[in-house]
């Protein structure tokens, strides 16, 4: 009987472990998806700024 409730509590463990490593893997992604979305504003916003800065160089063609 001691052996199957240690055992138990072993698997528990690692149910909570994978649960968490899922988690942290949720979480991991979408803070990978924030940080994509902040690049790809700053590069549109970047892109803009340059085209407000060098349209003189364009406006005349």
């Amino acid at each position: 009987m001691g052996q199957c409730s240690s055992t138990t509590k072993r698997n528990r463990k690692r149910k909570r472990g994978e649960e968490g490593c899922r988690e942290s893997m949720k979480r991991s992604r979408g803070c990978l998806m924030m940080v994509k979305e902040k690049r790809s504003r700053f590069y549109i916003a970047r892109r803009c700024i340059l085209m407000l800065l060098c349209w003189h160089k364009y406006a005349n063609s």
